[in-house]
């Protein structure tokens, strides 16, 4: 193969009177590059969207949850949960209660989930207590005065009902809840308002089912930068929401946080047998296999959009050879008369061809790289955060994506040298050099 390399090289470094063709040539290599070097960066953009959107996703939910098959809340929790934390790969648990729920603030009013949890555990599971960023979330921590009244409101008693200082000790003695941005602007309601939210589930009176309701006061407001969460949920006390819904000690789901999330469909089986009969174990991958599907078929179609940047590349190599092959239509009868193989005269073109790609593909995957690596260290390309609630485009290369792209462009750079190859293999010496 050393002839084949020999020649091939040759030929790429073209004379004065061929320069046309070695512009031709650089062309060749630069659409190479190009396609290459976007490939990366492409890459490296969806996969770092990727990774952000699953890590705050994770980080924002449990991995797995457990709870009732027949959904009527699950007794004597706190032993199961300690039971069940001693499994392997549980990293931590945290109780809950789920349920659907209407808040309202004078005439608007949004349906939500509200969660009832217990902060100090809360906090293991999930980061949707660390994303408050108007207000606090400690007011949910349960304290003694939480179940019964304030020394305060005894005082305040004693004023009248409708002075400033009782309606102020009256709102401040309210069991605090958390909301999310979207919610809050929805219903208007900043850090200190009182909203009421009423549960569907009611109670029977002589006057027939009524709705349950109790007031919360706004203790924070969470921006989690997942519509979902910041639009339809809200967090209260675990004990206010046993209340609400008159569950006494119940809840309705054991949260659970474990040291790897791609082993979740193994671990819940592990925990539902553990468990023993009549609970379920879900786990986020699952629920949201859709989002997650849809991201690698968002990873393929770009991979296959901007792929076409290498095979544009891949049709300026065709050119350039089939040029190269009718400029050197008399040095490759000479060739061939002296004894060159028919086969080594192919060899000579593809080796060509395959050098074009090999030094397009590594000046794009350097250059990709470089870029990449620029992008995601200084934060080149600045987005709104209220829009995309991250404020630069975040930049994740892997190498094997470069691996991919780079095998990629070279059998691209191969196929596209196969014809002008085969071309001239077959010019026939005695024709070419007939007029010499």
């Amino acid at each position: 193969m050393r002839f084949e390399l020999f020649v091939a090289s040759r030929y790429l470094r073209a004379k004065r009177r061929q320069a046309f063709i070695g512009i031709i040539t650089g062309i060749s290599v630069a659409g190479v590059a190009a396609g290459v070097a976007s490939l990366v960066v492409a890459l490296a953009i969806n996969n770092g969207f990727r990774q952000d959107l699953q890590e705050r996703l994770l980080g924002s939910t449990s991995h797995i949850s457990l709870q009732r098959i027949a959904d009527d809340g699950i007794r004597d929790w706190p032993s199961l949960m300690q039971r069940l934390s001693k499994e392997p790969h549980i990293v931590a648990a945290a109780p809950a209660i789920f349920e659907q729920v209407l808040i309202a603030r004078g005439p608007r009013a949004r349906g939500a989930v509200l969660k009832g949890m217990i902060p100090k555990y809360e906090r293991y599971v999930g980061d949707l207590l660390d994303s408050v960023k108007e207000g606090s979330a400690t007011s949910l921590e349960e304290t003694p005065s939480a179940a019964t009244p304030s020394a305060s409101m005894a005082a305040a008693s004693n004023e009248s009902p409708d002075s400033l200082a009782a309606v102020s000790q009256r709102i401040a003695s309210m069991p605090p809840i958390v909301l999310g941005r979207e919610m809050a602007d929805g219903l208007g309601a900043k850090v200190g308002d009182t909203v009421m939210v009423v549960s569907p589930q009611g109670e029977l009176t002589p006057f027939g089912m009524v709705p349950k309701y109790t007031r919360f006061r706004v203790a924070g407001i969470f921006s989690s930068g997942f519509f979902d969460y910041d639009s339809g949920w809200a967090f209260v006390r675990l004990s206010d929401a046993q209340r609400l819904f008159g569950l006494s000690d119940l809840i309705s789901v054991i949260e659970f946080k474990i040291d790897d999330i791609y082993s979740a469909d193994e671990v819940s089986r592990e925990l539902e047998a553990a468990a023993g009969k009549g609970y379920m174990a879900t786990n986020t991958l699952k629920q949201n296999s859709a989002l997650f599907k849809a991201l690698k078929t968002e990873r393929l179609i770009t991979f296959i959009t901007i792929g076409l940047i290498v095979l544009v590349a891949a049709l300026n190599i065709l050119i350039s050879l089939i040029m190269m092959v009718m400029e050197k239509t008399k040095d490759i009868a000479v060739l061939l008369s002296m004894g060159t193989r028919k086969a080594q005269v192919r060899n000579v073109f593809i080796a060509q061809g395959v050098l074009i790609g090999m030094v397009g593909t590594a000046i794009g995957l350097v250059l990709g790289y470089v870029i990449s690596y620029a992008g995601g260290h200084y934060h080149v390309i600045s987005l709104s955060p209220e829009v995309y609630s991250i404020d630069y485009v975040p930049f994740a290369p892997r190498a094997i994506d470069g691996a991919w792209v780079a095998l990629f462009a070279v059998l691209v750079s191969f196929v596209a040298t196969l014809y002008p190859s085969w071309s001239a293999s077959r010019i026939l010496p005695a024709e070419a050099l007939r007029y010499e």
